[in-house]
């Protein structure tokens, strides 16, 4: 089996082959390497995007906007690339839309490790595909192909808020639970924490 760190590698040397900067390069590295730990096929869908690149015109989403349409097809990297660097302003609008983007599974990793950077949440549906990326922690999902997905018409990203997922009550409840661990102080346990730091060692 092919080491992550082999994936991680290879694939920034090729990113870098097709005419993408040494900067993207890496970035598109450890994206790889994020998608094939996740169990997605990362190897796959970036082979194949390499085929075609250089061959398509393809758009870039470089400011995003709540909507962001286009005729042609987005561009999977620097759109992702740029949906990351964007994340603190991204998330005030609270739902994105996406049209036309090629290879999205290449877009998941900029969502995934965009949750970690603003701590939140971010629920994702690709056509009918549909992704819950948990701080970069793990993805949840309804896709479990191993298939190429060469474009998606449509992309809907919602920001989640946080918040728990019990009650007040039940929070209560295994809190007063917890109590039962706790050491009642003694005149003792007074009398040693009083006197802690005071023993001269040197």
């Amino acid at each position: 089996m092919i080491s992550f760190s082999e994936i991680e590698t290879t694939v920034k040397r090729a990113t870098r082959s097709v005419g993408f900067s040494w900067g993207i390069a890496e970035e598109v590295g450890k994206n790889i390497r994020l998608l094939e730990m996740f169990g997605l096929p990362g190897i796959k869908n970036i082979n194949q995007y390499f085929k075609i690149y250089n061959n398509e015109n393809f758009e870039n989403i470089n400011v995003y906007a709540k909507a962001n349409f286009s005729k042609k097809f987005f561009c999977p990297i620097i759109s992702g690339v740029n949906f990351f660097d964007q994340s603190s302003t991204i998330s005030e609008f609270k739902q994105i839309e996406i049209n036309n983007l090629a290879f999205p599974l290449l877009f998941i990793p900029f969502v995934s490790r965009t949750s970690e950077i603003i701590g939140k949440r971010i629920f994702l549906k690709i056509d009918n595909k549909e992704f819950l990326f948990n701080f970069n922690q793990s993805i949840y999902s309804n896709y479990l192909s191993g298939d190429i997905v060469e474009k998606s018409e449509k992309i809907n990203l919602q920001f989640l808020e946080n918040k728990n997922s019990f009650s007040e009550n039940e929070w209560s409840e295994l809190y007063k639970i917890s109590e039962n661990t706790f050491v009642e102080e003694t005149e003792e346990s007074k009398q040693k924490a009083a006197g802690a730091g005071l023993t001269d060692n040197d």
